[in-house]
């Protein structure tokens, strides 16, 4: 299930700001909830240490954003513990040896300032992370999601239900794309009103185009 049709069947969405430190990374998996002190970054060292096997952290830096919290050596540290992935609601250094890791990493962008591992922080307590419709709540037991598109929670509770709404959604939009794929339009096949843009030419332009393909 691709993150997109996620969201449309009821998963949070995480904020547009987050994005994969290497083309092609995704993972699904329970969150580990991990809240850093601004700058430092010792909770996400614990964190890691005492994952559980295909677990995914999902780091609140604390409105801090301006530091690299994930690099090298906890990537390394993070794929022998056997983690799924990390979300880190700030910035990554090392990105190019994050990448030849293997480990999906998503973060807001890049910083080469070295964060301490000192000031404290909390493992397992709910985290929010900026996110699309405001401020989400991310808890110990949710479900992550995250691909090219972005990154969505799945509140603990909900998931059977909105796996199951995504699994029919796919399945309408391969209905959809098979009915495109032979000459149907999206204005009647989303039953939308055209009328409404000016330069609308009417409803023979799509049917014309239809036919020049098949010729």
């Amino acid at each position: 299930m691709g993150t997109a049709v996620l969201i449309r069947s009821g998963g949070l969405p995480l904020g547009s700001h987050l994005f994969p430190v290497w083309p092609g990374a995704s993972f699904a998996a329970t969150a580990l909830p991990v809240r850093c002190v601004p700058g430092d970054n010792l909770a996400i060292h614990v964190a890691v240490a005492q994952a559980p096997d295909g677990g995914a952290l999902v780091v609140d830096v604390a409105g801090e954003a301006e530091y690299g919290y994930i690099d090298e050596i906890l990537a390394v540290a993070a794929r022998m513990r056997d983690i799924a992935g990390i979300v880190v609601d700030g910035c990554v250094r090392d990105t190019g040896a994050i990448a030849r890791t293997g480990l999906p990493v998503f973060s807001a962008g890049v910083s080469v300032r070295e964060p301490g591992h000192d000031a404290g922080g909390a493992v397992g307590r709910e985290v929010h992370l900026a996110g699309d419709r405001g401020p989400t709540p991310v808890r110990r037991g949710d479900w992550l999601v995250a691909d090219d598109d972005g990154v969505v929670c799945l509140p603990r509770g909900r998931v059977t239900g909105i796996v199951a709404d995504a699994v029919e959604s796919v399945s309408r939009d391969r209905r959809l794309l098979d009915a495109l794929i032979s000459g149907k339009s999206t204005l009647d096949l989303l039953d939308l009103d055209p009328t409404r843009v000016t330069g609308w030419q009417g409803a023979g332009v799509g049917a014309d185009r239809s036919a020049e393909r098949a010729g």
